[in-house]
């Protein structure tokens, strides 16, 4: 007897992972040839890079440029996420698309997911683009102890910072602005994610929310890999979180679409 299609073992998962890299793979295109976006991604990580070396160039220690050029990286990949991410459901509905995508027979969340991981592997060019424009022009040189921990650190915090971006885009959708939210989250994860301040200068009452953060688990690890240390307990930690993102993120999507479909106005929800 012949298997029925998604009944065989795996069958739902392997569509479901071709339907993530697919949507991840359109999008990816899409956001890289607007030239909104394009022109925000080459602009900001010069920006972030060159501020963050002219407050740490004035230390002795080479490992503190170094230090700085590895938050500024990761600041280039946040904000490349951040605000586009808290807007993505709103662009849908603005592109008058999100009705048919909600009503396709996939979960939202499926369809939702990938554009907020396209957004923070664009982040992925803010990461090299730094590294680069520090290297050249401020002549840092960029020493990597654990080059496989260090990839796999990049690739877990992309995929966090996406995760991350998901539940923003899911919770905003209710307000009009919010782009603007977006916006608004991307310095106090900066700060408190430790990007470029060291948490241990903040006040105690900011640790734990720094901790629930995977932006602070992700840098951690990214820098754990480039100095020597060891980075594999903060990579396993961001990527949990960003598994318990995505998890909320659909709890959310569903409270939403529910509320919705009741009062049949999911375009203006």
């Amino acid at each position: 007897m012949p298997r029925v299609l998604g009944r065989e073992p795996g069958g739902q998962g392997v569509r479901t992972l071709r339907l993530l890299a697919f949507g991840w793979y359109f999008q990816f295109k899409t956001i890289s040839r607007s030239p909104f976006e394009g022109f925000g991604q080459v602009l900001w990580p010069l920006f972030f890079a060159t501020v963050a070396f002219l407050m740490f160039r004035a230390g002795s220690d080479p490992k503190t440029l170094l230090y700085a050029s590895l938050g500024a990286a990761v600041m280039g990949m946040w904000s490349a996420t951040s605000t586009t991410a808290g807007n993505a459901m709103q662009r849908e509905r603005w592109h008058g698309t999100l009705e048919a995508l909600v009503a396709s027979p996939p979960h939202f969340s499926l369809i939702l997911l990938p554009i907020t991981l396209a957004m923070s592997t664009i982040g992925i060019y803010c990461l090299v683009a730094t590294l680069l424009f520090g290297r050249f022009l401020f002549g840092i040189e960029l020493t990597v102890e654990h080059p496989v921990a260090f990839g796999l650190s990049v690739v877990g915090t992309v995929l966090s910072f996406g995760a991350l971006g998901f539940l923003f885009a899911v919770s905003f959708v209710r307000f009009r602005a919010a782009w603007a939210l977006g916006n608004l989250f991307e310095y106090p994860v900066w700060l408190i994610g430790g990007f470029l301040v060291p948490l241990a200068l903040l006040p105690s009452w900011v640790h734990p929310i720094s901790w629930a953060l995977a932006p602070t688990w992700g840098m951690n690890a990214i820098r754990q890999s480039a100095l020597g240390g060891s980075p594999l307990d903060d990579l396993a930690i961001c990527v949990g979180l960003g598994v318990g993102y995505v998890a909320l993120g659909v709890l959310v999507t569903e409270r939403v679409l529910r509320a919705a479909r009741l009062s049949g106005s999911l375009s203006l929800t």
